[in-house]
């Protein structure tokens, strides 16, 4: 039975996306579910499987094409494969039934292989690396990115791409020291996220108010609570699940912080959706938290950790990105002390965090040594006043320098 494997629907808001590779040829068998092609859309990866096993015969759309929700990528002839194989009459030779067996081998741990993120098949590509050669540190011995960067990093000595034949005695390298450039076209990601920084710079008039917070408690309550939190949650107690709760607490006190603009009106959201910028192989992402307020700091810290897992991986979902009515971004894990967030339209604010330092502070007439991290909050100048701006980093402020407000809800 013939069977047309075509482009599936697009996630709302999305027109087109790009065919990004062909994990199979005409002529290679496939097995039902197996991932054939990717498909990169502004925000993610997507992964066309195979409906059902059979062999591929025919690509109607090459790598790098534009394609859209309905557009015919390929031929599938569904059947079983192995089946339709002619038995052998007569003895094979003994080389070639040794070519056989390693054949079958490979097919047996070929499947392997479909497990790598989009992420990762990526970075093996540009390496021209065999998935074989990297151990997986994964589940199930599933190779992640981070797998590949230490193999990488391991062979750097080599001076040779891995799998190419070593240089031979007497062979000098290029020391021309020849000045070069290499032009990359941006990817989907990278070009909208070029596309919304613009567009937040044109329609929006942000303005940045900044403050300072003394961490001294909260770190005394990590430190306290660290071994029993993660034993108890399995997971660790970040700074990220404070910063959290005191935002949803500000958010409240000042509901136009978590309203957005939209044409000549302003949406108040009576939920908190606060969206986690993260960094990725393939830019920066922006995964959203849903109803935060009833959210344990357990429940905040084990999904932002399985989140930024995805998003190394490259298999985060449009769900998982889509929304969003408040921004939290931490540029600290840079080593940034100061900056001035861009917005997330169509947020009218964005919450910057940065590194911690140990800083001399006046504290009731003494100079004390304390962790302190600058804040800074960017926002709409449109909707949101600067007064409101001001007293709402004051109350994030003050919920970290007292986080026994967190509990109250005061």
């Amino acid at each position: 039975m013939t069977i047309e494997i075509k482009v599936p629907p697009l996630p709302e808001s999305v027109t087109d996306a790009t065919l990004v590779s062909w994990h199979k040829k005409p002529g290679d068998p496939v097995s039902r579910d197996e991932n054939l092609v990717d498909l990169e859309t502004d925000k993610v990866v997507l992964e066309v499987p195979a409906p059902a096993s059979g062999t591929l015969t025919e690509i109607k759309i090459d790598d790098g094409a534009t394609v859209s929700a309905g557009d015919l990528l390929a031929i599938l002839e569904a059947g079983d494969v192995a089946a339709a194989a002619p038995p052998q009459e007569q003895e094979e030779p003994a080389s070639e039934a040794a070519d056989d067996k390693a054949t079958a081998d490979d097919e047996e741990a070929e499947p392997v292989l479909y497990k790598l993120s989009p992420a990762v098949r990526r970075l093996l590509d540009e390496h021209d690396l065999d998935a074989t050669l990297v151990p997986g540190s994964g589940k199930d011995g599933r190779i992640t990115k981070s797998d590949v960067m230490s193999y990488l990093k391991s062979h750097d000595d080599e001076n040779v791409t891995p799998g190419d034949p070593a240089p031979a005695v007497g062979d000098t390298a290029d020391t021309s020291g020849s000045r070069t450039d290499e032009r990359v076209p941006m990817t989907r990601l990278r070009a909208r996220i070029a596309e919304r920084m613009v567009d937040a710079q044109q329609t929006a008039a942000m303005l940045t108010t900044f403050n300072e917070v003394d961490l001294t408690k909260v770190m005394s309550l990590r430190k306290r609570y660290k071994e029993s939190f993660e034993q108890q949650h399995g997971t660790r107690l970040g700074f990220m699940s404070f910063f959290a709760k005191a935002s949803v607490e500000a958010l409240r006190k000042f509901p136009v912080v978590n309203a957005s603009v939209e044409e000549k009106d302003i949406v108040y959201h009576n939920y908190f959706d606060i969206g986690i910028a993260v960094s990725s192989e393939r830019g920066l992402m922006v995964p959203v938290l849903r109803d935060v307020d009833r959210m344990t700091f357990a429940e905040i810290e084990s999904t932002i950790s399985a989140l930024g897992k995805k998003a190394q991986e490259g298999t985060m979902s449009m769900e998982d990105l889509t929304g969003g009515t408040f921004t939290i971004t931490n540029g600290g894990i840079f080593g940034s002390m100061m900056s001035t967030p861009i917005l997330n339209p169509p947020q009218s604010a964005i919450l910057g965090m940065h590194a911690i330092q140990q800083r001399p502070m006046a504290v009731d007439g003494e100079v004390l040594i304390r962790p302190m991290m600058y804040l800074a909050l960017t926002y709409d100048h449109r909707i949101v006043d600067g007064r409101e701006a001001v007293q709402f980093l004051v109350s994030i402020k003050q919920s970290l320098e007292d986080p026994g407000r967190l509990l109250l809800h005061i």
